[in-house]
C-alpha cells in the first residue's frame, strides 16, 4: 500500500548558527516571489532562539537525531533524503542564494530518478570537466544517487558535499545516467558575473563563496 506524503511538492533549504544570518534575507526574498509551494527548513544546528521564531511562524522544520554525525554542508543530503519521506517533489535551495523571481516552475522541469541540477560552467571550464553546482538540486521521491550521495558523504567529509557528488561519476555518459541539467538561470554564479556572463532573466542569483556573502551583507545593511 502507497503511503500518502504530507507534502506534493516543496522548497527546503538549511543552515547552522554560523550562518543562519542570512536566513531572514532568504526567506524575505522567497517569500516575495513564491506564494504557492511551501518552504521547508533543515536545521544544520540552528540557535535556539532562531528555531523558537521558525516555529512560532508556523514553518516545518526538519533535523536530525544526531546534530554531530556530519559538519556542515555535508548535512545537506542527509536532509535532502529526510525531507523526501514526506514531500513527492523537493527542491533545495541554499540559503547565499538570492531568489530574483517566481521559481516554482522548476518543478515542471524535473525528471524522475534523478538528481535535477544546473551546471557549474565556471569550474567546467577551469577544469575542462563537467560539474553540476550542488546549490539547487531538485528530486522526485528518492532516486538512487541521492541516497548513494548521503552515504559517501558519510565516508568523505573533505572537500564539500558539491565535491564529493562530482567524484562519485566516471564520464559524462556516467554522470548523465544520474543527473538532469536544469537551465542556467535557476542557479546563475558568481563567477558567472566576474567572467562578464550575465542575463537578465535569472532567477537565482548564487553569491558563492566568501566574496559572495560579503555581498549578501551588503545587500542585508541596505535593506
Amino acid at each position: 500500500m502507497k503511503h500518502t506524503k504530507l507534502y506534493k511538492k516543496v522548497f527546503l533549504t538549511g543552515c547552522d548558527s554560523t550562518c543562519e544570518w542570512m536566513l531572514r534575507w532568504f526567506l524575505k526574498n522567497f517569500h516575495e516571489h513564491n506564494k504557492k509551494i511551501p518552504i521547508i527548513i533543515a536545521d544544520f544546528g540552528l540557535s535556539y532562539g532562531m528555531l523558537y521564531k521558525l516555529k512560532a511562524e508556523g514553518y516545518h522544520i526538519i533535523s536530525t537525531t544526531n546534530p554531530h554525525a556530519l559538519k556542515g554542508w555535508f548535512k545537506k543530503p542527509m536532509m535532502m533524503s529526510k525531507c523526501a519521506n514526506i514531500s513527492e517533489q523537493t527542491v533545495w535551495v541554499d540559503t547565499d542564494c538570492e531568489i530574483l523571481g517566481n521559481i516554482e516552475g522548476i518543478f515542471n522541469l524535473l525528471v524522475e530518478d534523478k538528481l535535477n541540477m544546473v551546471q557549474d560552467k565556471p569550474w567546467s571550464f577551469r577544469t575542462g570537466q563537467t560539474w553540476h553546482n550542488s546549490g539547487v538540486v531538485g528530486f522526485k521521491g528518492k532516486p538512487e544517487m541521492l541516497e548513494a550521495w548521503e552515504t559517501k558523504v558519510r565516508m568523505y567529509q573533505t572537500d564539500g558535499d558539491q565535491e564529493v557528488l562530482h567524484s562519485m561519476f566516471n564520464d559524462d555518459m556516467h554522470r548523465e545516467k544520474y543527473i538532469n541539467s536544469l537551465p542556467n538561470v535557476f542557479n546563475w554564479l558568481r563567477i558567472q558575473i566576474i567572467d562578464n556572463q550575465d542575463d537578465p532573466h535569472k532567477k537565482i542569483m548564487h553569491w558563492t563563496g566568501h566574496k559572495g556573502k560579503l555581498v549578501i551583507q551588503e545587500k542585508i545593511r541596505n535593506g
